[in-house]
């Protein structure tokens, strides 16, 4: 509860507060939203598979997103597009992590789908 409560909230604040980020930093910021956001979804997945722990997702959650922006920051200095790696490597992590998460939530509802049906099945007189 506390967890949507909490997106609601920043999301709201997301939409009211006049924040912009100069250009000159978006590339920097949209790579680490990469790198923290394909952490969030290994995360899930992890949770679905049952081999969840916070220590795991937090370091990966901020190691991603720095690890993006040093590798941004040196290819911007080489004047190397540098990070597209990143965006590369993020971008496939988060479909992969995103089909595994698909496949778990699809296998969940057909075992439960199919236990509705012997039960319904055992019922009928």
């Amino acid at each position: 509860m506390y967890i949507v409560l909490g997106l609601l909230i920043g999301i709201a604040i997301g939409f009211i507060a006049p924040f912009s980020i100069p250009a000159e930093y978006s590339r920097y910021v949209a790579v680490a939203l990469l790198g923290a956001f394909d952490s969030v979804l290994g995360g899930l997945n992890a949770k679905l598979a049952g081999k969840f722990k916070l220590d795991i997702l937090l370091s990966g959650f901020f190691g991603n997103a720095v690890l993006a922006v040093i590798i941004t920051y040196i290819g911007q200095s080489l004047d190397i597009d540098l990070y597209l790696a990143a965006i590369v490597v993020f971008g496939t992590r988060l479909f992969q992590n995103f089909a595994e998460i698909r496949r778990q939530l699809l296998t969940s509802y057909r075992k439960t789908s199919k236990i509705e049906d012997i039960e319904s099945d055992t019922i009928k007189p």
